[in-house]
């Protein structure tokens, strides 16, 4: 299923989160390849620095990854993390977004997450797509969307 801006989002259900019962608010959904590695530990950061600003924007923050549960765990209390990481250790989330994709590091393909935020308005349609994204300055870049 493509994923377009003003279609409905994918609904995420897990044990621990429910994309559903954040309806009313904006939703910040960034899919990351690893926690606390360097990119994503950069760009896990910067939401955190800036999260009272997007709280005050009526926007939720959400991580996604393939970690497990555990190391959301770890990542979030090593980097004061203030938002909800969600564990997607089958990728079903990412598949559902689209953002389960072949990639290619020194000429080895292997498949996993390309780096991807959806910013999902109040009613649980998405607003706009941020597509491979570089973590340095991307939480800026997604408050500014956010204030259009």
């Amino acid at each position: 299923m493509q994923i377009q801006v003003g279609k409905p989002a994918p609904e995420i259900k897990t044990s621990e989160f429910s994309l559903a019962g954040l309806r009313g608010q904006r939703v910040v959904l960034f899919f990351f390849p690893k926690a606390d590695t360097p990119g994503c530990t950069t760009e896990s950061c910067e939401f955190r620095d800036a999260h009272k600003t997007f709280t005050k924007k009526n926007a939720v923050i959400v991580g996604i990854s393939p970690d497990k549960t555990a190391a959301h765990a770890k990542f979030a209390a090593k980097y004061s993390l203030p938002f909800t990481l969600v564990a997607d250790p089958e990728h079903a989330i990412a598949e559902a977004y689209g953002v389960w994709k072949e990639k290619s590091m020194y000429g080895r393909k292997y498949m996993g997450i390309e780096r991807t935020t959806f910013v999902i308005d109040e009613q649980g349609k998405i607003a706009k797509i941020f597509a491979k994204v570089k973590p340095a300055g991307h939480a800026a870049e997604v408050l500014e969307a956010l204030a259009k």
